[in-house]
């Protein structure tokens, strides 16, 4: 009882908090970057709580189940990927202080059409982000509370669909610190109890297949390579990561707080890995998806435990507030404004924004679902960003630009092989159809790019 008091306490005040942070919103740019305001901590904080999502707590845990340390290690591909956007990306941001979206910049380097394209590409990679989250509260809900999964999933995303629609970034910035701070006490305090109850790493260790705990796992070198440069590029500068970018004082305060976010995720990835390990001692027959939460369940005392599931709850709703705000300011801002010949008033666009949060987020309850592996489903949704978007954007921010045309070009030749090598060429090869089409794109790109400067130095 006394957990399910800290549980239901905790999402009563993450509502409470979202609304009130988002009286008095009067436009939709306060709606995406509010008010561009916030310092180093609170960028480390709600960066942070933003990637601790369902695939990287959930999936994780379950994939080192399965498969070990192994998947802790590819996921230092996200790392390495924040830390050069600490030391590249962020310092630059200071030059785009009207820009409130990805659409924005890419708009500014490209063009409208371009504008369009990012807010299309953003919409889907948000989308399968979102379901993947939602996906993850309902078992979060089914599990701990005994709800059946359809309506934890619709208790959970109410709660982040009403303040993230009413509070936009405003909201989703202030329950991001909460969610940090819930996560940030309850994911250590689940390694200490589970490490207690199978006797320390040593015993641990010894218990578990020998390839759980090496370097690769049972993964070829290819496999490996395929995965980590997936994780690499897939969730590079995609729309809430940007907007982060753009919410803070002034681009050192930005970089400071990218850099140390991108430095707590090497070891939040290797705990949420042994915690996996550990689900894997207590109980070998488990099916992976419940490994995070069985060992919650099993070694937690009464209190701790509330405060650990509310945690759980935490790093997904982080998620998922984040990527649904960035849905619907691509939909609104990035596709619908472009294409219209008026523009309508502030306070009018704000609200057809928040109409399109609460689609959005509603849209993805039934698509979470179909949902059972919620790492799988990031890597799929990737697909929809990194072989189209990436490339360009990171140039265009290091000033490095192509033309139009070329743009075109580039992006609709990447995202083809993207997918004929998905369709035809991965499962043979192990390779990602996401690391191919990226790759093209970069050497086109840079084809492109040496082509102009040689005609035209001076563009």
């Amino acid at each position: 009882m006394f957990d399910l008091l800290v549980i239901f306490s905790y999402l009563l005040a993450t509502l409470w908090v979202g609304l009130r942070a988002g009286i008095g919103m009067k436009s939709i740019e306060e709606f995406a970057v509010a008010g561009r305001s916030y310092s180093s901590l609170i960028i480390f904080m709600t960066l942070s709580a933003t990637f601790l999502g369902g695939g990287y707590t959930f999936g994780l845990a379950g994939q080192a189940f399965d498969k070990g340390l192994v998947f802790a290690f590819v996921l230092f591909g996200f790392s390495l990927q924040q830390l050069l956007v600490a030391r590249f990306i962020a310092p630059q941001m200071d030059r785009f202080k009207d820009a409130f979206s990805v659409g924005d910049l890419m708009g500014q380097f490209y063009g409208k059409g371009a504008k369009i394209l990012t807010g299309i590409a953003s919409l889907l990679v948000c989308s399968g982000i979102i379901g993947a989250q939602v996906g993850a509260i309902g078992h979060v809900f089914n599990i701990f509370l005994d709800i059946p999964h359809l309506y934890g999933a619709l208790i959970g995303c109410s709660i982040v669909i009403i303040y993230a629609t009413f509070g936009g970034m405003r909201a989703v910035v202030a329950t991001d610190v909460i969610q940090f701070i819930v996560l940030i006490i309850a994911l250590p305090a689940t390694l200490v109890f589970g490490l207690i109850a199978v006797g320390g790493w040593g015993n641990l260790e010894a218990s578990l297949p020998a390839a759980h705990t090496e370097w690769l796992g049972e993964l070829s070198i290819i496999a490996f390579l395929s995965l980590f440069f997936s994780l690499f590029i897939g969730e590079t500068l995609v729309p809430p990561y940007v907007q982060r970018l753009l919410i803070a004082k002034d681009a050192k305060k930005t970089a400071r707080g990218t850099m140390a976010s991108a430095l707590l995720s090497v070891p939040v990835f290797l705990l949420c890995g042994t915690l996996g390990l550990i689900a894997h001692k207590l109980d070998p027959t488990l099916e992976s998806t419940l490994a995070l939460p069985f060992v919650i369940k099993t070694v937690l005392p009464v209190g701790l435990k509330g405060l650990a599931i509310a945690g759980l709850i935490a790093v997904v709703m982080s998620s998922a507030d984040s990527f649904l705000n960035a849905a619907s300011i691509a939909f609104i801002h990035d596709i619908v404004r472009p294409l219209r010949s008026k523009s309508r008033a502030p306070k009018r666009e704000l609200r057809l924004t928040q109409i399109t949060t609460f689609i959005v987020g509603i849209s993805a309850i039934f698509f979470a679902l179909s949902i059972k592996d919620v790492l799988s489903i990031l890597l799929y949704a990737y697909n929809f960003w990194a072989p189209i978007i990436l490339i360009p954007l990171v140039a265009g921010v290091l000033g490095k630009t192509i033309k139009t045309k070329q743009f075109y070009i580039t992006a609709a030749i990447s995202a083809s092989t993207c997918l004929l090598w998905s369709i035809f060429a991965e499962s043979g090869t192990k390779i990602d159809g996401l690391v191919i089409g990226t790759s093209i794109h970069l050497i086109l790109y840079i084809i492109f790019y040496k082509i102009n400067t040689t005609n035209t130095p001076n563009k």
